[in-house]
């Protein structure tokens, strides 16, 4: 299925078949809705059907589960030990070690429902100082970090109507301009979560978030409107020609105090060409918009692009490239993947938090690109033996931010390996660059797994300031779920 404008991303941490945690691409695509309204008007059309693909056969579709294949609650548990190290860095005071133990449970009914419940618990064995607890407060001491024990909660799957709850990392709001690509945990203090639900309404298609339930922060939404349909009644293909309104506003009260900020982005979507056939498609769209910042005149940007999306049995590619206008300290993306940083602390000379700081007027070329391959047939981007994504973002005045992660799975997929790289405000005086990795290798049948983890950190300070840190971490797990 094709995406023109759901560049949505989430990590939802289902199963344990990878360590790393894998980011999904939203499936909130006109071509699922259509087709799922259709399934159930009609109760004819499958809803992977779509324009230039005949409905297959019910002799061809997988013959539906009994209780003899499968229990209808299958579910999953899962039990991780590892030895936690947090260090600093700059050789500025002693580390700290913990004993970290995450146990889960995981029950999966199908698309309907699935709910995953579990969380790292670090039981201090050194370090911290007087008065430092046995279990590590900064995991606990807010009301927002009890959202980490819902690693995942989903109540309508794939369906145009839907809610999602879990960890928010790579996310990215419909068209993009606004949120895209966004962590709601780059804060390593912070560990809320987040909520998505979509809607749909005839020639209305909507979808909105919190990044945290249990706070008062990020919360926002977009609503598109197929303009085929409402000025010549349904098309046999939704999302031909589209507009949408997407706004965002941060309360600035969860997470560490910050400065409320809203921007608002108005977009228009055309297909211009689109090829299919039984089991690969081909779709080219273009874009345009224009977004700013309510109330403060003056603080405008545009945007102009492509996209396309090439799909077939063993490769999944999404690409886009954009061409962006800056104008008054509005920029497109600003709630980005270093935005629970830069909320704090900008990245570059300045020093000051985003609210305040002053973002140079000017151009920018984006760049994006998702790509899943396989040699075998498993579905979803999640799944995939090899997964990379990278965004990058070029300035006319100096300025380069890239993001990025790369996942494989090797020697019978017994071996995972994953790394992901952030570098913010490159070509300047204070850039920043935070970068991790995770491996695990399953052995004994795939039931029990050794696993190593390391990288770089950026603790947000009382003072408004970023401490630079890092950690490493090696241990065993064991499952059910393989």
């Amino acid at each position: 299925m094709f995406s023109r404008r759901s560049w949505a991303v989430v990590l939802p941490l289902l199963f344990p078949g990878a360590g790393w945690a894998e980011e999904r691409v939203a499936p909130r695509r006109w071509e699922e809705v259509e087709a799922a309204i259709r399934e159930l008007e009609e109760a004819v059309t499958p809803e992977s059907a779509s324009e230039g693909e005949a409905a297959q056969p019910e002799e061809e579709a997988s013959p539906p589960a009994t209780s003899e294949s499968t229990s209808p609650w299958p579910n999953v548990l899962s039990m991780e030990a590892m030895a936690w190290t947090l260090l600093p860095r700059r050789g500025a005071g002693g580390g700290e070690g913990f004993m970290q133990v995450e146990p889960r449970v995981a029950w999966d009914q199908g698309e309907p429902f699935r709910l995953d419940l579990g969380a790292p618990v670090r039981l201090r064995l050194w370090g911290g100082g007087d008065g430092a607890g046995f279990v590590r407060k900064e995991d606990w001491d807010t009301l927002s970090d009890w959202g980490q024990l819902v690693r995942l909660f989903t109540v309508g799957g794939d369906a145009p109507d839907s809610v999602w709850v879990g960890m928010m990392d790579g996310y990215t709001l419909l068209s993009g301009h606004l949120v895209r690509r966004y962590s709601n945990r780059a804060n390593p203090d912070y560990h809320p979560a987040g909520v998505v639900g979509t809607g749909t309404l005839g020639p209305v298609y909507a979808e909105g978030f919190v990044s945290d339930l249990l706070g008062a922060r990020l919360m926002g939404a977009e609503v598109a409107l197929d303009v085929q349909h409402v000025l010549f009644g349904r098309p046999p293909v939704s999302g031909r020609y589209t507009l949408a309104l997407s706004a965002v506003h941060d309360w600035g009260k969860a997470g560490g105090t910050s400065m409320p900020m809203t921007l608002a982005h108005l977009d228009g979507t055309a297909v211009v060409l689109r090829r299919r056939s039984k089991d690969k498609g081909l779709e080219l769209h273009v874009l345009g918009g224009w977004g700013g910042r309510p109330g403060e005149g003056g603080a405008w940007g545009a945007v102009a692009g492509l996209g396309v999306e090439a799909v077939s049995p063993t490769l999944e590619v999404r690409a886009r490239l954009e061409g962006r206008l800056q104008r008054g300290g509005f920029r497109q993306g600003a709630f980005g993947p270093d935005y629970e940083l830069s909320r704090f602390q900008v990245a570059g000379p300045s020093a000051v938090p985003l609210a305040e700081a002053i973002f140079p007027e000017g151009a920018s070329a984006y760049g994006e690109v998702i790509l899943g391959w396989d040699a075998v047939l498993l579905n979803g981007m999640r799944q995939r033996l090899l997964f990379l994504s990278l965004g990058v973002e070029t300035f006319t005045w100096g300025r380069v931010d890239v993001d990025g992660r790369v996942e494989t799975r090797v020697l019978r997929q017994d071996l995972s390996l994953g790394l992901r790289g952030q570098a913010t405000g490159m070509g300047q005086a204070g850039a920043r660059y935070l970068v991790s990795g995770e491996a695990r290798w399953r052995f004994l049948g795939g039931r029990l797994y050794a696993m190593g983890q390391g990288g770089t950190l950026l603790f947000p300070t009382t003072e408004g300031t970023l401490r630079p840190g890092a950690f490493a971490a090696v241990g065993m797990g064991v499952d059910n779920a393989r």
